[in-house]
């Protein structure tokens, strides 16, 4: 009898006296309004612009776990790409920080959501806080079209100099010094 009421009035005991509980961090990203909702044990504390995939470069949808948590990394797919503050959730998908804040709102990444190197700052220390276990990452919505630029010059049919005989060239375009050395100007 007397074995088993110690272990009962230990854990009797440990809630009595409040054992430290563990904090539940929720990312809600939804590609449709390009923002990121972070909750903390269920009251939301933040909502940011984020600026998905691009089309071609879609963000995974799903419900993930942090993987791997990083204060700098440098992308090995693209060219050493800084990425600050990186939550890696879907392989070599993360919430990341990014220089260019005049895209956020829009899809413009290769698949990674990125926030303001802020707030990216901000969610790191939260999931490093409360720990990979406890942090859920779910990514919602349809990313919206995204209208491809048109080209700024077609290479293929680039304006070309006439060839005369006799070495002589076309008067050159304005804004451009333009010397031939092989004609007598006077």
């Amino acid at each position: 009898m007397r074995f088993i009421f110690l272990p009962v009035a230990a854990i009797l005991l440990a809630i009595l006296v409040g054992s430290p509980a563990l904090a539940k961090v929720s990312a809600k990203i939804n590609l449709t309004s390009q923002t990121m909702t972070v909750r903390v044990d269920g009251a939301k504390r933040f909502v940011w612009r984020i600026s998905s995939g691009k089309d071609g470069f879609l963000t995974p949808r799903g419900s993930f776990r942090p993987h791997s948590v990083e204060v700098m990394h440098y992308s090995k797919k693209y060219q050493n790409a800084p990425m600050p503050y990186s939550v890696f959730f879907n392989g070599g998908i993360a919430i990341h920080g990014t220089g260019a804040t005049w895209k956020l709102g829009q899809p413009a990444s290769h698949g990674c959501v990125r926030l303001s190197v802020n707030n990216a700052r901000r969610f790191h220390d939260l999931v490093k806080q409360h720990g990979k276990k406890s942090t859920r990452i779910r990514v919602v919505g349809r990313t919206p079209y995204t209208p491809k630029a048109a080209p700024k010059h077609n290479r293929r049919h680039k304006r070309r100099r006439p060839y005369y005989d006799d070495n002589y060239y076309e008067a050159p375009r304005r804004g451009r010094r333009y010397i031939d050395y092989d004609y007598d100007y006077y």
